[in-house]
This record gives C-alpha cells, sequence and structure tokens, in this order.
C-alpha cells in the first residue's frame, strides 16, 4: 500500500505575503485546524484570519500555505513527520507529555492522509469558516483542463530569466495611490 500525504506548494511568493510565517515548500503538511480551537475565529483579522480561512500547516515550520499536492510519502517519511509535529504540540501547545503529542500528531496526519485519496499531484486548497461556534474546512482539487495551451489564459506565467538581467519590482502601493488620485 502506497503512503500518501500532503506537501506545500507554492507557485508564487504569494504565501510570504498573506501570512504572518509561511510554510516552506514541500513540507509535510496538516489542516492545523488545532491552532484554531483555543480562540475566536470571528475576532481574528488581517493575516491571522487569512490563515485561519485558508491555511494549510507545514510540520515543521507551523507556516502556512495556501495549497498542499498529494505526494506519496514513505513510512519514514510519515513517522518523520509525526516526530516534528509531536514537538510542536508538547513544546508550544501544552501536551501533558511526549506520548499524548505523537497521539495528537498522528490524529492530524491521519486527517490530512485523508484527504489524499487522489491521484498523485493533485493540488488541493482549503476554506475553513466556524459557524455557530463549529469550525467546518471545505477542499477543493484544482485541475488543469486539457486541451488549453497552459501558457494563455493564466494570470500569472513564469520565465526563467538569467541572473544578469535587473530584476524588476513593482511599486503596488504606490500604484493603487496613483490610481485612487487619478493619476
Amino acid at each position: 500500500m502506497t503512503l500518501k500525504l500532503p506537501r506545500t506548494l507554492r507557485l508564487d511568493p504569494s504565501d510570504t505575503f498573506v501570512f504572518a510565517q509561511a510554510a516552506e515548500p514541500g513540507e509535510w503538511a496538516v489542516t492545523g485546524t488545532f491552532l484554531f480551537l483555543d480562540g475566536d475565529p470571528s475576532r481574528l483579522t488581517g493575516k491571522a484570519l487569512t490563515a485561519f480561512r485558508s491555511g494549510f500547516v507545514g510540520v515543521r515550520s507551523l507556516g502556512f500555505s495556501t495549497l498542499v499536492v498529494v505526494s506519496e510519502a514513505s513510512e519514514e517519511e510519515r513517522a518523520q513527520a509525526e516526530e516534528h509535529l509531536a514537538g510542536h504540540i508538547h513544546a508550544r501547545f501544552g501536551a501533558p507529555d511526549r506520548e499524548s503529542a505523537r497521539a495528537a500528531a498522528r490524529e492530524e496526519l491521519d486527517v490530512a492522509a485523508s484527504l489524499c485519496d487522489l491521484p498523485v499531484g493533485s493540488v488541493v486548497a482549503m476554506h475553513r469558516v466556524e459557524t455557530d461556534g463549529a469550525i467546518r474546512e471545505d477542499f477543493r482539487t484544482l485541475h488543469h483542463r486539457p486541451g488549453i495551451d497552459r501558457s494563455h489564459g493564466r494570470a500569472f506565467l513564469f520565465v526563467e530569466a538569467d541572473a544578469d538581467e535587473p530584476e524588476e519590482q513593482a511599486d503596488l502601493v504606490g500604484l493603487l495611490r496613483d490610481t485612487a488620485a487619478g493619476g
């Protein structure tokens, strides 16, 4: 039997802007709902609200990722992911002992694995909401439409640039200010 777990996926740098801490690309991931159980999601704002609404959690960094990709995992990789997450649960979230932390990490990884009943390479996004004191997560799989040229109709197209070319930078705030001012 092949094990599958989600890995964080970073298609562009947006996660580094929308989350207070972005997960590293390629980390094993869990939904991370446990991070929000002791708080009041209705009081969240800004980056914390974005993390609540759409952030998967990397098990090493506890950073957030908007997307995950279904990936094959070995037993050893799953065990390492469990140990990393258990370490955080014990040290940062007050699990009474390491074995309790491992049990909680194992449960989080089981939930994450249940999302991976999809072909390897499938990309998954999440939308999390709080309604009447309960947190609900909805997941969707993002698919490439067959027959569509992947270089057309995209919001972004990534191309490799030579290292000696000057890096282009855009002042988005300044552009918005100019637009609002009628400039």
